[in-house]
């Protein structure tokens, strides 16, 4: 009960912070973000646009809170809600009358819904989105979240045109399960003889204890029926953002595959993955491996992906194609400590894959030791210095918050680290990114800019962070968080404010003298007023030309096109910037 009762806490505050940032939301929309969140961490989903869109249809309705298509295009997600139960139980009605309405949106989106929506606004681009890539998906995902509790155990599965749709309940409990393991709540276990029977395998001895290799071979057609099913969740340990960043299949594989799949062991280096069990049989002299727990692809993930596209897409026979496979069985409470170093290692023939930054890299260690040492200049009026606080670990926070087990030392934690001066990994991205002058890779979304930062930014530099890269990263989150509010209060309530922001930021890095910026903006811990008005006066012809969408007219997707930026540089602005590079670093 104590666990549930600070996850809810924390939940409840992630939905406030959000609320603070996010006009016109909902505590239902913000819940879904904060939840969404950890799903998304977790892999389950590879990333969330939150958009609540509902309307009556007959005597029932249709309803969604988000979406999401996959990377190749074959999955789309679709996020139900239901919001507001406070652990109170939910019945098998309630969870099925919502799915439904999900389902009815999916339909509606088949159908062509978006020809009787308006079409400046998130809702229409989701509808519209959906319904021209429709031809491409393979199945649909309907994943329901809720605070309310619930003891279902299976959902049926069903159909929509032919297409499967795979229901998941999230309650509070799960939810808090989730957060609280620090890794994925559910193992992907595999049991080898659903998938064809056990594999022939030798088990190499070990001196040590706490650790078993085995090597194996195992079938093309295996490894892609096993993406499909779990898709990139069995990258998790990997460098998920390789296969992602870099989502065309790569051509010698694929070549292989369609041409010489016999050679296909001759010609690949295979796959490494992890485990924290394993099961054998011993058969005469041979022993088989039958089944694994807590499976996860470490190296190799482009090799699987590409099994899975060749067998989807071009309808490929994997039937001669074997992959060699070396199993590191790892003992589960050494896990967290030896799979980053094995994924490292594996990878290491890669120079891109040395951009494994997780939330344990030298890199983001780095960033959180700084931000813990760091005093901002007090603001304005006050003589209080405090710092600024990297969460290089969700919910990392609320930890260290907690840990001060008197109201008196939460306090003096509160003064030293207030709640608004905190940021992720994610944010961190998306302000470099944006000062870097690519606000489409920002509008890409929080994972997807995540990863490309990842392999395109922080793997270009062999350097840990110093403290002028801190101080020049939380002046960044300023311009951004305080350029957005003003833009907020020029159009309350209108949509794509986070679009609008990043290219209007971009833009004006473009036009001034940025270290002078950086370097007011961090004595001051705020926008001098020449830019707060230029991002005020900026704004209004970059949304125009966001708004001015070509071909289908969706704004969402066009505001991820290098084109648009260039349209937003190509924008005639008569405010007079120079004077505002020269003022800026007074």
């Amino acid at each position: 009960m104590e666990k549930m009762q600070e996850f809810s806490i924390a939940l409840e505050q992630a939905i406030e912070d959000y609320l603070g940032r996010e006009p016109g939301w909902l505590r239902r929309d913000a819940f879904v973000r904060a939840a969404g969140d950890y799903l998304v961490e977790d892999g389950t989903l590879e990333d969330l646009e939150v958009c609540y869109f509902a309307q009556p249809v007959g005597r029932s309705r249709m309803e969604v809170a988000g979406y999401s298509v996959s990377d190749d295009g074959r999955v789309l997600d679709l996020v139900s809600v239901y919001y507001g139960e406070h652990g109170q139980t939910i019945s098998r009605d309630q969870v099925r009358r919502r799915l439904n309405w999900t389902k009815l949106f999916a339909s509606a989106c088949h159908d062509g819904h978006h020809l009787h929506m308006e079409e400046s606004s998130p809702q229409f681009d989701m509808v519209q989105d959906i319904h021209s890539r429709w031809r491409d998906f393979g199945k649909i995902r309907i994943f329901l979240l809720t605070d309310g509790r619930s003891t279902l155990q299976d959902l049926p599965a069903e159909e929509l045109y032919g297409l499967p749709i795979v229901p998941n309940l999230w309650d509070i409990e799960r939810l808090r399960r989730l957060a609280s393991s620090g890794r994925q709540e559910e193992p992907i276990s595999i049991d080898f003889e659903e998938f064809g029977g056990p594999l022939p395998c030798l088990p190499a001895p070990s001196s040590e204890g706490d650790y078993q290799c085995v090597l194996t071979l195992m079938p093309g057609k295996l490894l892609a029926d096993m993406y499909e099913l779990h898709g990139s969740k069995l990258l998790q340990r990997n460098v998920r953002a390789f296969l992602q960043a870099r989502g065309k299949v790569n051509k010698g594989i694929n070549e292989t595959i369609r041409e010489s799949p016999a050679r296909f062991l001759a010609y690949n280096n295979g796959i490494s993955a992890t485990a924290t069990g394993a099961t054998f049989e011993q058969r005469g002299s041979e022993t088989y491996l039958l089944h694994l727990s807590d499976l996860q692809i470490v190296n190799g993930g482009q090799t699987t992906a590409s099994l899975h596209h060749a067998a989807i897409r071009d309808d490929a026979d994997l039937s001669k194609i074997q992959v060699p496979a070396k199993i590191t069985v790892v003992q589960p409470e050494l896990l967290d400590q030896l799979v980053p170093n094995i994924s490292r290692y594996a990878n290491s023939q890669n120079s891109i894959n040395e951009a494994d930054f997780e939330a344990n890299s030298p890199f983001h260690v780095e960033l959180e030791r700084l931000s813990r040492s760091v005093w901002a200049p007090a603001v304005a009026g006050s003589t209080r210095q405090s710092r600024w606080y990297y969460e290089r670990v969700r919910g990392q926070y609320n930890v260290d918050r907690a840990r001060r087990h008197t109201a008196a030392k939460q306090r003096s934690f509160d003064e030293e680290f207030p709640r608004g001066q905190r940021f992720s990994k994610t944010d961190a991205a998306k302000y470099d990114l944006t000062f870097r002058q690519l606000p489409h890779v920002v509008s890409l979304g929080a994972q997807k800019c995540f990863q490309w930062w990842t392999l395109n930014v922080l793997a270009e530099s062999t350097s840990v962070p110093d403290e002028e890269y801190f101080q020049a990263l939380v002046t960044k989150r300023i311009l951004f968080e305080q350029g957005r509010a003003e833009i907020r209060k020029l159009n309350p309530g209108a949509g794509y404010l986070a679009n609008v922001t990043a290219y209007t930021l971009a833009r004006l890095a473009a036009e001034v003298d940025l270290d002078d910026a950086l370097a007011t903006v961090w004595r001051t811990q705020g926008l001098p007023d020449s830019i707060r008005r230029a991002v005020t006066e900026l704004s209004r012809p970059v949304r125009q030309v966001l708004l001015a969408a070509p071909g289908s007219g969706n704004v969402t997707e066009w505001c991820k096109k290098e084109d648009c930026w260039k349209s937003v540089l190509d924008i005639s602005w008569a405010s007079p910037l120079a004077k505002v590079a020269t003022q800026v670093g007074k």
